[in-house]
């Protein structure tokens, strides 16, 4: 363990993000009582220029007037680049005590964080508000990914990092026009083998970035979240989306339809099986460490210290749920 500790970010139960325009507030009230862990407003992508004012009355009106219960409540600002973002945050953060979290979009540099952090700041002082609002980025640039451990470490609020694969793809000129998914054109074939037909085998395009940017949250206590999955129509590219991003060490994904909320759900959460596991490499380390033991074999596998911290970080996660 290295000398240098760092502090991680506030805990929050994030299996799933529901995304809801702040165009349609015919979406509030169903989303309040869905099985969502945490749900952000948007002002940013989802909404056309003319109905940003409006979407920020709305939001504001629905962080104040709906019973959200004990969902994390965020709202995704407009970008640094345009004319909405000071105005968002100020309306909002002034006048909704609810809110949580702002999720920041297209992050490029620590400054963007930092300019969001001090309007912030200002606001919680004027206002004396009681509740310090966390932060969230999305990578979806070059640029972002370029220096995502350096925005990592950028403000004490920040909590979490979402990988925007779509703005991503396209600030990349990635040659695919679909959000997140597989692309059939991306893959290995497999060596000559005299007159055997070749197999082509497909890979994951989203891995590199993916992997660096859980490496930079794990590194400086951030909770990494997958972004949108478009084809809300394909449960199982979701799930196996999903499944990749948890394998990683993900700790949930974006819901841009509410049929996804449940699929997000599941796969994020430890299964009966993995629980019981846990478990029992606890009690068989701890009969070791009675022994003066380093490490035992279970169901014919070494177990050690590593095991315990694997172990310990799924028994929290699933007592997270079970109080959730």
């Amino acid at each position: 363990m290295s000398a240098t500790i760092i502090e991680q970010a506030t805990p929050r139960l994030q299996r799933s993000e529901l995304a809801v325009p702040g165009s349609s507030p015919k979406f509030f009230a169903k989303s309040a009582t869905s099985a969502a862990d945490m749900i952000f407003l948007d002002c940013e992508d989802a909404v056309a220029p003319d109905d940003k004012e409006s979407a920020r009355k709305n939001i504001i009106e629905a962080l104040n007037d709906i019973d959200w219960g004990n969902k994390t409540m965020m709202v995704r600002i407009n970008g640094l680049d345009t004319g909405y973002m000071y105005r968002d945050v100020i309306d909002i953060v002034e006048n909704c005590p609810r809110l949580d979290m702002l999720l920041i979009p297209k992050v490029g540099v620590p400054a963007d964080v930092y300019t969001v952090d001090t309007l912030v700041t200002q606001i919680e002082i004027a206002k004396k508000r009681d509740k310090r609002l966390g932060l969230e980025v999305l990578i979806e640039t070059a640029l972002g990914m370029a220096n995502v451990e350096a925005i990592a470490q950028s403000s004490k609020r920040l909590e979490a990092m979402s990988f925007g694969v779509a703005d991503y793809a396209a600030s990349t000129r990635a040659r695919t026009t679909v959000i997140g998914g597989a692309n059939p054109e991306y893959g290995v074939l497999t060596d000559k083998d005299g007159d055997q037909p070749r197999e082509f085998h497909w890979n994951d395009m989203w891995h590199y970035a993916q992997a660096r940017m859980v490496v930079a949250c794990r590194a400086y206590g951030l909770r990494p979240i997958d972004g949108p999955f478009g084809d809300f129509s394909d449960s199982d590219g979701y799930i196996a989306a999903s499944k990749r991003a948890a394998i990683l060490g993900y700790e949930g994904k974006w819901a841009i339809h509410p049929s996804q909320i449940e699929l997000a759900n599941q796969v994020y959460s430890p299964s009966k099986e993995e629980i019981d596991k846990a478990k029992r490499i606890m009690e068989a380390m701890e009969q070791a460490k009675k022994e003066g033991k380093g490490a035992v074999s279970l169901d014919g596998r070494l177990i050690d210290i590593a095991s315990i911290k694997m172990a310990e970080n799924l028994l929290q996660k699933a007592a997270q749920i079970a109080d959730g």
